[in-house]
């Protein structure tokens, strides 16, 4: 029970809400952690390409972080248009 708490506790975008909306909103259910994680990699992808880091190299660098996504499926998330 304890992990789950700090699961919860864990805001992964604080920039956008403040942990308190982030923790209700996640023990109601109602994050996507898909999407969170999408924007995550959407957002490493930015700073690593700023760094002059080539898109190829930024990608099997996520893949690192994320071994369980494939390097297409990468590729789709940091492409991918937004709505």
């Amino acid at each position: 029970m304890e992990s789950q708490v700090n699961n919860i506790s864990h805001n992964p975008i604080a920039e956008l809400i403040n942990d308190d909306i982030y923790s209700l909103l996640a023990s109601r259910g109602l994050i996507d952690e898909k999407s969170v994680r999408d924007y995550i990699i959407r957002k490493k992808f930015k700073t690593l390409r700023s760094k002059k880091v080539s898109a190829s190299e930024a990608i099997e660098s996520l893949r690192e972080e994320y071994p369980y996504l494939q390097y297409d499926t990468i590729r789709k998330i940091v492409y991918q248009p937004r709505n």
